[in-house]
């Protein structure tokens, strides 16, 4: 049996997955990292991005975060997400019209938004899109 890890997702809504993992993959402000077990504890700020659980069975389960905490000790890791969805229900077609919406408004030089808050909501829905390829792309090669 291969060693596992405990894995918590939970966001402020609800808890999104709790189990084992052989292992977990999330996007760290600093960078992609890989967690696997009796990793040294670390904590660090997720990025708007995909969080990746390798399951005990060996199924793979993606998750879209906006953005939070990932807490890791040696047999528990938990991200604390400001928001989680399983890729599978993120909606493209918001997605796409928040990607839209935000590059006008990077472009038109006369919005009254502020210009941080619209490359955030463009970081977000690219980041959603992206989760929605990869699950498009590991459902092709199964």
């Amino acid at each position: 049996m291969a060693m596992t890890i405990h894995v918590d997702i939970v966001s402020a809504e609800k808890q999104i997955f709790s189990g084992l993992a052989q292992a977990v993959f999330a996007s760290a402000v600093l960078g992609e990292v890989g967690i696997y077990p009796r990793h040294t504890p670390m904590l660090t700020r997720l990025k708007p991005g995909e969080v990746r659980v390798l399951k005990d069975n060996g199924e793979e389960e993606q998750y879209y975060v906006s953005g939070g905490m990932l807490e890791v000790q040696p047999h528990v890791v938990t991200v604390l997400a400001d928001s989680a969805l399983r890729a599978a229900d993120v909606d493209e077609a918001a997605a796409l019209q928040a990607k839209a919406d935000a590059e006008k408004a990077i472009n038109d030089g006369s919005a009254k938004r502020d210009f941080a808050e619209v490359q955030k909501e463009l970081a977000e829905a690219m980041a959603q899109l992206r989760a929605i390829e990869r699950l498009r792309s590991n459902s092709k090669g199964r």
